[in-house]
């Protein structure tokens, strides 16, 4: 079912529910770039597992509304999080990747909190690999004109990420691009979204360190062992600040974890989420 979550300066944000009301909320929250369609098959493994799944589009992503006035902070982002959190009206447990990652741990892990039953971060930690957020970001904005055609787009994707086979069916891309008025295919973001971000050393991985071990409820790491964006030292850092949180390092996976290996992904955080949440 699609529904859209009312949110500050009565910006939208579009979003598919899966499962029945009365199940334990889980919340999905993509990376930066990606769509609420980045999951596969994951919303529908969950749902059927009794969970009832909110994923969501980030602002400025997907059909979600661009912010008016350009601000793609992370604190926008955590207060979009907190005003859905707010909606449901009860306990959600976060599964976030990359933006939607630090976005989960700002909005539970500083006030005003948002009431949070567990938390799965996607190969994200509070410190990355900058050199490797800034080559991905590279990536995003290497093609500003758009594609001319889904098969060009699919081409860029493969050169950008050798280690996944180019899919024989690219329609499924399409849900990432947009068709603009030029008659392109465009990367289905804010262009205002991604202004400024190369070579940004605004990061601050000793606040998102504070949040972390400001949060109670029960955290998940999932690493993709090929990460660009957390290495193993990353990864080794945050469990030190967390020592309670569980850890999985996904085999043949970079960034998009759920991309590359969406079956060993998707077992692994419904374990955890049965376990925590029974």
């Amino acid at each position: 079912m699609a529904v859209r979550f009312r949110v500050e300066n009565f910006m939208e944000l579009d979003a598919d529910i899966y499962g029945d009301w009365s199940g334990q909320p889980v919340v999905l929250l993509h990376g930066g770039g990606q769509t609420r369609y980045a999951w596969g098959s994951t919303t529908e493994t969950l749902s059927k597992a009794g969970f009832l799944v909110i994923n969501l589009d980030l602002r400025g992503h997907g059909h979600s509304a661009w912010a008016p006035d350009g601000n793609y902070s992370i604190d926008a982002y955590a207060n979009d999080l907190r005003s859905v959190v707010n909606l449901l009206g009860r306990p959600v447990a976060l599964v976030g990747a990359s933006l939607g990652g630090l976005t989960s741990l700002i909005a539970v892990g500083e006030e005003p909190r948002a009431p949070c039953s567990a938390l799965i971060l996607v190969d994200i930690a509070p410190r990355i690999e900058l050199d490797g957020r800034d080559r991905i970001i590279e990536f995003m904005c290497s093609r500003p004109d758009g594609f001319s055609s889904l098969e060009e787009a699919a081409d860029n994707v493969t050169k950008f990420l050798p280690h996944r086979p180019r899919p024989t069916d690219i329609s499924g891309l399409a849900k990432n691009l947009r068709l603009g008025p030029d008659g392109r295919y465009h990367w289905h973001w804010d262009p205002a979204f991604m202004e400024g971000r190369i070579g940004d050393e605004s990061y601050n991985p000793e606040r998102f360190e504070q949040a972390a071990q400001a949060i109670d409820a029960p955290m998940m790491l999932v690493r993709g062992r090929m990460s660009e964006i957390v290495s193993e030292e990353g990864a080794k850092a945050f469990r030190r600040i967390v020592p309670g949180a569980e850890y999985i390092d996904v085999q043949e996976a970079a960034h998009m974890v759920a991309g590359d290996r969406n079956d060993v992904f998707t077992e692994a955080i419904l374990s955890f989420l049965r376990r925590k949440l029974a």
